[in-house]
């Protein structure tokens, strides 16, 4: 049996009369990319401290490579964290910020650059060595950060929302610069964020949480393609729910349903539909135009809305708009309906 890089069980937090992790249990897979993935105070990034240290369990136990450290100081940890802030020393070098972690371990001066540059080299900054860290950009620094704490070789490296402070242009390079630079360094990621488009694109497998508990735990097309719970199914990406009477008497089942809006297909009303498929009709209550894709929000003739994403290939933006108060029909394949709630 492999032993997982991080292993937790049964653990759990408490702040008073607060639980802010309920007794949770997840194996971390040595090499993996995985993301703790939830709205604040989901637990997501007291569950990150306590694997880190910072914080003592209030029950149960974290292993870290077989090794129970579950009581054990940060620094006598096989971790690293990177946190928002970077956290860089302005009055040093970028290459003696890198190297500092392996200066307090005694490495000599020639030894700890020489690690430190090919750190350096490892997060495509090989001639930024000379600057200091106010002559750099945000993302520049975020990868002085990075390498910082990759230089030691951590057994896990711990990110705790890393690129929250970079706009949206820079973040959206990050993540793809970020997940390459994991898999070159083969280390394990713990990465902690808000953003599902963050979790979706950089995470071998997200951990869904939601008020101390994990609600799924999967590859990143199986959270968003079939959700397990409510929660997932509203958290991760857009959804739509079709809830109890409205699903019995479009689906012939009771409960509540997820269909992603992009699995939507907005067609006439006469428009016949295959044995493999569904339909629901209605009128168009709003068109929201967004260039490359249109939102339709339909309110169903049985009760309720659904909201259907298209790509705007055939229809000219004019016609789009001119789809407001039409009667129309959404179809569907069976496959992407999926059970995420009994009746109540």
């Amino acid at each position: 049996m492999i032993t997982p890089a991080v292993r937790l069980t049964g653990l759990t937090k408490t702040f008073g009369d607060v639980t802010a992790v309920a007794g949770i249990d997840l194996d971390i897979e040595d090499g993996e990319f995985i993301t703790l993935l939830g709205p604040s105070g989901s637990g997501k990034t007291t569950v990150l401290r306590m694997i880190a240290g910072f914080e003592l369990p209030t029950a149960g136990t974290v292993h870290l490579d077989g090794v129970d450290v579950t009581t054990a100081p940060p620094f006598a940890r096989d971790v690293n964290t990177v946190f928002q802030d970077y956290a860089l020393f302005p009055h040093m070098t970028v290459l003696d910020n890198v190297a500092y972690g392996l200066r307090v371990k005694g490495i000599g001066k020639t030894e700890r650059r020489a690690q430190a540059a090919a750190a350096l080299a490892a997060v495509r900054l090989d001639d930024f060595g000379a600057r200091k860290p106010a002559q750099m950009s945000g993302g520049q620094r975020q990868r002085v950060a990075l390498a910082r704490a990759l230089v030691n070789r951590p057994k896990v490296l711990l990110l705790d929302e890393p690129l929250g402070a970079l706009d949206l242009k820079l973040r959206e390079q990050m993540q793809v610069e970020l997940k390459e630079i994991q898999r070159e360094a083969g280390i394990t990621f713990v990465f902690v964020t808000h953003d599902q488009e963050e979790a979706l694109t950089m995470s071998d497998r997200i951990v869904v949480f939601n008020d101390g508990q994990i609600e799924q735990v999967g590859e990143p097309a199986e959270v968003y393609e079939k959700p397990a719970t409510e929660f997932v199914a509203g958290f991760v990406g857009t959804s739509n729910l079709i809830r109890t009477d409205a699903a019995d008497q479009i689906l012939g089942k009771r409960g509540v349903f997820s269909i992603r809006p992009e699995k939507l297909r907005v067609v006439d009303v006469g428009t016949s539909v295959g044995g493999d498929e569904r339909s629901a009709t209605g009128v168009v209550r709003e068109v929201v135009y967004v260039g490359s894709t249109t939102r339709f929000v339909v309110r169903l003739d049985v009760g309720g809305e659904l909201v259907a994403m298209q790509q705007n290939q055939e229809r000219s933006s004019m016609e789009v708009m001119g789809m407001r108060d039409r009667p129309v029909r959404l179809v569907w394949d069976q496959r992407h309906e999926f059970h995420v709630a009994d009746a109540s």
